[in-house]
Order: structure tokens, then sequence, then C-alpha cells
């Protein structure tokens, strides 16, 4: 029987998640942050989900996604519909999790090859 590593078609995967911040790959990063497959966008602008701008929002659609995972902290919170709407309107998807969830997640869609961007936020 031969034995061979099928490396996988992306680089980032979240290896863990702690009230300090989320593990991708290797490194812990602990501020917000912006994560799809192939792409890790750190300092993101978003920290506080009662106030988000618009430049935050317009960070996420740079990166095209279809699907747009906003893991919230350590609990899920929701922010205001028009902001879910900013999103549902364009076509892309948009769930809201806790960053346990997210990273959970976006870890099954990223093996599904699924177009997928992760924001995680974390709190200082």
């Amino acid at each position: 029987m031969q034995i061979s590593l099928e490396n996988p078609d992306y680089r980032y995967i979240c290896r863990g998640v702690s009230v300090s911040g989320v593990r991708v790959n290797d490194r812990e990063i602990s501020s917000s942050f912006l994560l799809g497959p192939n792409v890790l966008v750190e300092n993101w602008s978003l920290t506080d989900i009662g106030t988000p701008a618009p430049e935050a929002w317009e960070a996420v659609l740079a990166l095209k996604p279809s699907l747009f995972i906003l893991g919230t902290g350590d609990i899920q919170v929701f922010p205001a519909p028009k902001h879910m709407a900013f999103f549902l309107q364009r076509g892309i998807g948009f769930e809201v999790m806790n960053n346990a969830a997210a990273a959970r997640t976006f870890n099954i869609l990223a093996q599904e090859g699924r177009n997928v961007v992760a924001g995680f936020l974390i709190s200082q």
C-alpha cells in the first residue's frame, strides 16, 4: 500500500481559540483580523460590533467572499440588521457566531473549497 501526503488547497487554518486571540497555523493573533483560505489580513479596523465603520465592511468586500462569517469574541453578538443587509443585498451570505464556532465553521468550509472569509473580533 502506498501512502502519500495530500496537501490542502488552502494556506490558513484555525488551530485554536482563547480569550486572548486565535491561533492561525502556528501563530497566535491577538487583534481583530480577517481570514480567507489563502489570505490573512491582520489589524482589521473592526474592534467593536456596536459601531462598525463602513471601511471595515469594505475590507471584507475586497476579499470577494461568497460567505462571510463574523466571530464576535467569546459570546455571539448580532450587529444591527442594516449591517447584515449590507452583505445580503450583495449576494453574500452572512453568519454571526462566537469565535470558537466561527473558527470551526471556517475550517470546514475552507476544507470544502468554499469561498469563505471569517472576521474575528479580539477584545483588547
